[in-house]
């Protein structure tokens, strides 16, 4: 049974840096894509970055673009978030998640993911 397990989530100052990890086992995720989803109280979850097999191909909803970098180490079993500049609108908690199927179809849908982490909780003060 796959496994993925954030870590990383902490309070941070507004402007500060954070980076998240997400190990997994018990399952294959080198072929496939993985990502990061985000749920505050006041909004409903949804993707903050992607990124495909190989890392050749990544994804950001815009309200990080710029801030945040995802990247992944596949003979680790890792796939990470850098997080820069951060803001008080990203406090959330934070999830890993793999895709269903292979390929990016459906990165932008929580519904399409089919493993997740039990999520990490990052606050950010002003």
């Amino acid at each position: 049974q796959m496994q993925l397990v954030e870590s990383g989530g902490v309070l941070v100052q507004a402007g500060g840096s954070l980076r998240l990890s997400c190990s997994a086992s018990g399952g294959v995720i080198c072929t496939y894509l993985l990502a990061w989803l985000r749920h505050a109280s006041w909004m409903v979850r949804k993707l903050a970055s992607a990124i495909n097999w190989s890392g050749r191909y990544t994804y950001y909803d815009d309200s990080v673009k710029g801030r945040f970098t995802i990247s992944r180490d596949n003979a680790k079993n890792m796939v990470y978030l850098q997080m820069n500049y951060l803001k008080p609108e990203d406090t959330a908690v934070y999830y890993c998640a793999r895709l269903r199927r292979f390929g990016d179809y459906g990165y932008n849908d929580e519904k399409e993911y089919g493993y997740w982490g039990q999520g990490t909780q990052v606050t950010v003060s002003s």
